[in-house]
């Protein structure tokens, strides 16, 4: 998978991308990364991307030209372009899912005050993670490409995203690990039996459980 992330911040996303899964599967060629700084590809004698709104207003607001062409460099006939904004659909593990098995993803992160509307015009669809209002869009690209990556076949097996939270629709079930015992708190004696259907059945029941206690707007039965 092909990732192209237009930004002004490329320096933002240095730590995220250089270590841990991504990074590992950067070096094993299973997702290429770039960085694009849309201001390079702005006309603007002073390499200038905002103005002010119409009609006035507070802030800035990113123009057409930059985007577009930044955009319509880049775009080829595999690319789904994304627009991270508050307005968008809210993400889901599904819409992970969806997208990891995409060849070619462009996002773009917006910033200052908004963007030019007509700049949605160049998108396939568009993403919030949630209704909170951030600087801009840098750091929800940088979970998308979490996400996603984390999905992407070899990256890790199959069988660990399996059984987190929201693959299926519930929570993950409670984990333990050694010792058996801390500050009073026991590991269930189930974990401990070598019975591996009645551990199944467990694990399946306590993440119903969980789900119906923390979670009641997924599906949970």
């Amino acid at each position: 998978m092909k990732i192209d992330i237009l930004t002004l911040f490329p320096e933002m996303f240095a730590g995220v991308f250089e270590e841990s899964i991504i990074k590992r599967a950067r070096e094993e060629g299973k997702v290429d990364i770039e960085l694009h700084n849309f201001r390079d590809y702005s006309k603007d004698p002073h390499k200038k991307v905002d103005d002010t709104p119409y009609g006035g207003g507070s802030g800035m607001v990113l123009c057409c030209q930059p985007i577009f062409d930044c955009v319509n460099h880049l775009k080829t006939e595999d690319s789904t372009v994304i627009l991270l904004t508050p307005s968008g659909k809210t993400y889901q593990e599904q819409d992970a899912k969806r997208l990891s098995r995409k060849k070619h993803l462009i996002l773009i992160c917006g910033h200052y005050e908004g963007f030019d509307e007509r700049i949605r015009y160049l998108c396939d669809e568009e993403i919030s993670i949630g209704d909170y209002v951030l600087t801009g869009g840098e750091i929800p690209s940088m979970v998308l490409v979490d996400s996603i990556t984390r999905l992407l076949p070899g990256v890790i097996k199959e069988e660990s995203y399996q059984q987190d939270s929201f693959y299926e629709g519930l929570l993950d079930y409670p984990t333990y690990t050694k010792p058996r015992e801390y500050a009073g708190y026991q590991v269930p004696e189930v974990l401990l039996s070598g019975d591996h259907a009645k551990i199944k059945k467990w694990r399946e029941e306590m993440a119903l459980k969980k789900t119906k206690e923390m979670r009641p707007d997924l599906k949970g039965d």
